[in-house]
């Protein structure tokens, strides 16, 4: 597949490419300025600006899915649905799928289908209620788009750490154990990534987690 990487200096985006890589998919890695990071052979690297739709529907011509791994720097919280409509826009334009990679934040939680994770100090410390506010919004941005999108929300806590190609896949309510915790490691996020688009599921809005007891 022709995979195009959006927000390919992130934690996130540099994770999915060499998960893609490693299954020998095509890659464009979009950077938002010329960068000289360290990627595996045959990505071909472009600079561009989430935001223009020309430059963006150009770069997603003949892709088969293009992945949105996006975050507002801190303090920007605001732009981040207004750069989501913008790859929504150029993904329609371009006719190919879009996986958004998203926030936990309007997942619902485990046993309280009437509260979602935005509300939940217990997921949501007070540092990152914005971020949180803006990633649910971000969700209502895709539901409200004529794009073929998909938005998949980490669990609570997504940190660097093992690949072990090992996780459940939940659609709206949040995976947790039972004493709260939910997690999954950045590398098991994209490997999660590249199985929805080799394979996808059926869920416009879909979460995952690594199983715990």
């Amino acid at each position: 597949m022709k995979i195009a990487v959006v927000g390919a200096a992130g934690m996130v985006g540099s994770r999915v490419i060499k998960e893609a890589a490693s299954r020998s998919h095509d890659l464009i890695a979009v950077f938002r300025k010329e960068r000289s990071a360290i990627l595996p052979p045959g990505v071909r690297v472009v600079e561009g600006d989430a935001n223009d739709l020309d430059r963006m529907s150009r770069l997603f011509d003949g892709t088969d899915a293009v992945v949105a791994a996006t975050r507002p720097a801190p303090g920007h919280e605001h732009t981040f649905t207004a750069t989501t409509r913008a790859l929504l826009d150029a993904a329609a334009k371009a006719r190919t799928r879009i996986l958004v990679v998203g926030g936990a934040a309007p997942l619902q939680i485990p046993g309280h289908p009437d509260r979602l994770v935005v509300d939940s100090p217990e997921y949501v410390p007070q540092q990152w209620r914005t971020l949180a506010a803006a990633s649910a919004a971000q969700l209502d941005t895709c539901r409200e788009h004529p794009a073929n999108w998909v938005y998949l929300s980490p669990p609570a806590a997504l940190e660097p750490g093992r690949r072990t190609a090992k996780y459940r896949r939940g659609t709206t309510t949040l995976i947790a154990s039972a004493d709260g915790t939910s997690r999954i490691s950045v590398e098991d996020l994209a490997v999660a990534v590249i199985d929805e688009l080799e394979n996808p599921g059926e869920d416009k809005h879909f979460t995952v987690g690594h199983h715990l007891h």
